[in-house]
């Protein structure tokens, strides 16, 4: 008797949890693809999802079509005020969620049986702050904790916050973190200011300028939700200016890309532009009337446990501090205790 012929557009779907199905072929499917798809269902919206994830949106969006295509099915319902679900969008969501945090406790529980005391640090960082340090960071903990698994987490400061509640990270180092943020613990660490970074030229460019001067300039920023443009736009609100934000990017290397190109200037912070600033690409004005400057903070779950070594990586969480201050200089002073 023959057999029965096997709908692949039903039975994608339950590829992800189990094999053997009869279809002509297995779905590609991977855990980026996931992240994203359940990223996008939380906040309902491609565009918040994308600045979130610190993700290009036709890169977010492209992982999405293709994860369609590889189940063979619609998963989401573009429409003016974001996206909804289809049916198999909610039967995706549902397992997903399962899969990737069964994925999460396969690799702690893994790591906890390599070795007698292993233990898995999750630490949230800003771009600036992993462009600056980050790899000094992996090298200082292999030396101070050993015994712990380092995991570095690349996200902005709002995306770090909600990481940290999802339970996605232990601790974070943000910017600008709500003090009434229910089921986050922060303490203020230092506070930095952010520079005006403009194109290098021929001309001789003063190391300091006035807010009203590097706003007669065409600018790029990220969007409305991060914290740089929030600072720039209340700065400027108390001149009764307006910044000339002539590009939005979501991607920070697009963003320091068009500056070198002479395309626009951008307020930064000195991390996110500094290997540009180093090499010359890039040049960087202090503001002498209204500096900006942001607090940042670390930043943990209200009652989270202890680990093990927990004296130990408060070490290494002090030595990233000082590590970040050397890299900022006069950018940045200590705050709090």
């Amino acid at each position: 008797m023959a057999t029965p012929a096997v709908d692949c557009r039903a039975a994608a779907l339950d590829i992800i949890m189990r094999t053997g199905e009869p279809c002509r072929r297995e779905a590609a499917i991977n855990l980026r693809q996931l992240r994203y798809f359940v990223r996008i269902a939380e906040v309902g919206n491609i565009t918040k999802a994308a600045e979130e994830l610190n993700v290009a949106q036709p890169a977010l969006g492209l992982q999405i079509r293709q994860l369609e295509q590889e189940l063979q099915t619609g998963l989401l319902v573009r429409h003016s005020r974001g996206v909804v679900l289809t049916e198999a969008g909610k039967l995706l969501l549902e397992r997903a969620r399962r899969l990737l945090q069964d994925v999460d406790d396969i690799r702690r529980d893994v790591l906890a049986l390599s070795d007698v005391d292993q233990e898995v640090l999750s630490l949230g960082l800003t771009p600036s702050i992993m462009l600056q340090i980050g790899p000094d960071m992996l090298l200082d903990a292999k030396n101070m904790i050993p015994t712990v698994s380092l995991s570095l987490v690349e996200e902005l400061s709002y995306g770090l916050v909600l990481s940290l509640e999802r339970g996605e990270v232990n601790y974070a180092f943000a910017y600008g973190v709500d003090q009434a943020r229910p089921g986050v613990e922060r303490r203020p660490i230092l506070e930095e200011e952010l520079l005006f970074i403009r194109p290098a030229t021929d001309a001789v460019i003063p190391e300091t300028t006035t807010l009203a001067e590097a706003l007669t300039h065409e600018l790029v920023q990220a969007g409305e939700r991060d914290m740089v443009q929030q600072l720039l736009r209340t700065a400027a609100e108390k001149f009764s200016l307006s910044p000339r934000i002539l590009y939005e990017a979501q991607s920070i290397p697009a963003m320091r890309t068009l500056v070198v190109r002479g395309a626009a200037a951008s307020f930064m912070p000195y991390g996110t532009a500094v290997e540009e600033l180093r090499t010359g690409k890039l040049v960087m004005q202090r503001i002498t009337d209204v500096p900006l400057r942001r607090t940042l903070y670390l930043i943990k779950p209200t009652n989270a446990p202890a680990f093990k070594q927990q004296d130990a990586i408060d070490s290494f969480l002090e030595s990233v501090v000082q590590r970040l201050l050397e890299s900022l200089g006069a950018l940045a002073r200590r705050v709090g205790t």
